[in-house]
């Protein structure tokens, strides 16, 4: 998958329009952009954050002609990128691609971390929601959510599931299943997704509830079975897969990206911000790539977002919390 993030990445800088612009303005005092941005990314290069990125500093810089830089700060998953914006001059030029994990999930994951995400972090805009895929091994009968939720019961702690690592979203997105469904299971922990997958087709694995842009294909193929979508909507590369929340509501379990600046950042400069990505993400070559690597891209202000986060910051720590897991 990272070289199909790479690959779109690619083409969307090839497609990007020639030319600077004048640089954005909200009112008559405030312009932004006027020298160098840094958008960081908390994960390594060619994944999808770092696709999302990219998209930003190709349109900004050919809307602006100020230099924007992505620059790749992984480690402690996510955390150290997240910690270095968190840290850095609240002025609108170091920006950070945060996600459900570095913005939600590690806080009570990490024991150590020197920051904290609600504190020093302004939310600016949701970029792109990410579904997980809830998919069995073929011989589990079940075909519903319902059906899986008794299949479950009447088999009580006899099955297991997969993950792609400990405290991912998709280790505690079957912790909140469960919660959620009063049933339990083994857990079994990967290295990656495709080692998951790789599982259940050999047979060893009965469950998982992972990234749907890496997984859909093997249910297509009927090496996995979809049961249904962990966002609030359908999916639109699978409008016949059900959502879980259509079963069990107000479950939700989203992938998602959004885009951050340090707290303190002025209010013009982040509502300056906040209309730029706005006017980017409606662009049909934009919308085109998202949707082609599973994403659902979505925009909101930056009061929505901010509330959206503190919700999943909350939910988040109670399935950590019931999890039991804790990292250095």
């Amino acid at each position: 998958m990272r070289g199909i993030f790479t690959a779109l990445a690619a083409l969307l800088l090839s497609a990007a329009p020639a030319g600077a612009q004048d640089a954005s303005s909200v009112g008559s005092s405030v312009i932004w952009p006027q020298r160098q941005v840094t958008i960081v990314v908390p994960f390594a290069a060619g994944g999808s954050a770092d696709l999302i990125g990219r998209i930003l500093q190709q349109h900004l810089q050919a809307k602006t002609g100020v230099p924007i830089v992505v620059e790749n700060k992984s480690g402690a998953g996510g955390s150290l990128g997240a910690g270095f914006v968190a840290k850095a001059p609240a002025d609108g030029y170091t920006l950070l691609i945060g996600t459900v994990s570095t913005n939600a999930i590690n806080a009570f994951l990490y024991s150590r971390l020197n920051f904290d995400v609600g504190r020093d972090l302004q939310a600016i805009s949701l970029l792109v929601r990410f579904p997980n895929l809830l998919f069995v091994n073929p011989r589990i009968p079940a075909r519903t959510v319902p059906e899986l939720i008794a299949y479950l019961k009447s088999h009580d702690g006899q099955l297991n599931y997969g993950s792609s690592g400990i405290g991912t979203s998709s280790h505690l997105s079957v912790v909140m299943f469960e919660l959620a469904t009063g049933t339990k299971m083994t857990h079994i922990p990967f290295r990656s997704t495709a080692e998951e997958v790789n599982n259940m087709i050999g047979g060893q694995l009965d469950l998982a509830l992972d990234s749907m842009t890496t997984t859909w294909p093997f249910a297509q193929a009927g090496s996995v079975r979809a049961i249904a979508v962990s966002t609030p909507q359908r999916a639109t590369a699978a409008p016949d897969v059900p959502t879980i929340g259509e079963t069990l509501p107000g479950y939700e379990a989203t992938a998602w990206q959004g885009l951050f600046a340090p707290a303190g950042t002025p209010r013009p400069v982040i509502d300056a911000i906040a209309a730029e990505v706005d006017r980017i993400w409606k662009l049909p070559d934009v919308i085109k790539a998202l949707q082609a690597v599973g994403g659902e891209p979505v925009t909101d202000t930056p009061d929505e977002f901010t509330a959206y986060t503190k919700t999943e910051r909350a939910k988040w720590g109670e399935v950590v919390r019931a999890a039991g897991v804790k990292l250095d």
